[in-house]
Formats: structure tokens, C-alpha cells, sequence
């Protein structure tokens, strides 16, 4: 499934910081149920189970980027959060440097082709540093939004 289909402005969070990762999952955790992507009543589960898998092995890519996802029976549609953090994060990152794209990604449990469909692509998308610095110095989710449709089309067309 294409980004651009699963995220919603509204639930792009700018200049998104917080001490630590934890908090940072905490934080897009809540922005979900605040943009009204995710019930409120699911809060503590899902964001129960982003740590457990976080607790696992960290989600922090290299570049700058982390997905922290994991897969509920509690949700119906793929949810996608996006934290951009200008300042940089601590993320545990594979190369060690700070984080500054959170995609938070939740898919219901019996998508696990989705679930992993919408990994990779959000992990291609995410590849080209011109990109990941566009979407940190956007300055709203409409344009976020806007640089991921222009990118989609790119790769679609390649």
C-alpha cells in the first residue's frame, strides 16, 4: 500500500521531541487517537505492543529514520503516523546517528502482507537523502503530503 494512502495530515506531527524514543512512540501514539485515527479505548494496547517490539530491536533505521510498527487484532485499517523531528532523536539507530522521521505504523493483525508491503515501501520511499530532507524542513503535513505523492509518482514512473 502507498503512503500517500495511509497517512493523513492530521496525523503528521511536527517538530515532534521528547527525551527518548519511548516517549517519542508514546507521543505519535497519542497523536493517533487525538487526529481521531485510533480508538481510544485501543491507546494502552497498541501502544503496549509498539514497545514490545521496540524492546526487541529497535526500529531506528540508518539515515535518520525509524519505524516503529507492529500488528493488532484491534484495528481494521493500516494506521500511519508521522513524527518529523528537526532536532534529531535518540533512537538506538543501526548507524548510531540521531532520528528525525518517526513513521509509526499499526496494521491489523490479519494484513501481515500489508503489514510488510507497506514496510518496505515506506522503507524505499525513505531511501533518497533529497527526500528525507524535504519532508524535515516541510512546513506543514499538506506539504509533507504533497513531496510523498510527488515521490510515489517518481518511483512509479521508474
Amino acid at each position: 500500500m502507498r503512503l500517500s494512502e495511509l497517512l493523513r495530515p492530521q496525523a503528521v506531527l511536527l517538530g515532534i521531541g521528547g527525551a527518548d524514543k519511548w516517549k517519542v512512540i508514546e507521543t505519535l501514539t497519542d497523536h493517533l487517537v487525538e487526529a481521531g485515527r485510533l480508538a481510544g479505548e485501543h491507546r494502552d494496547a497498541v501502544l503496549e505492543a509498539l514497545l514490545v517490539r521496540e524492546r526487541s530491536m529497535s526500529t531506528g533505521m540508518e539515515n535518520g529514520v525509524a519505524i516503529p510498527h507492529c500488528s493488532m487484532e484491534q484495528v481494521d485499517d493500516t494506521l500511519v503516523g508521522l513524527g518529523v523531528a528537526p532536532e534529531g532523536i535518540d533512537f538506538e539507530s543501526i548507524d548510531g546517528r540521531p532520528t528525525h522521521l518517526v513513521l509509526l505504523l499499526v496494521t491489523p493483525k490479519n494484513k501481515t502482507k500489508v503489514h510488510i508491503r507497506t514496510l518496505a515501501e515506506i522503507a524505499k520511499l525513505l531511501n533518497d537523502e533529497t527526500f528525507r530532507s524535504d519532508l524535515i524542513a516541510a512546513g506543514s503535513p499538506e506539504t509533507i503530503l504533497e513531496l510523498v505523492r510527488k515521490r510515489e509518482a517518481m518511483e512509479g514512473a521508474a
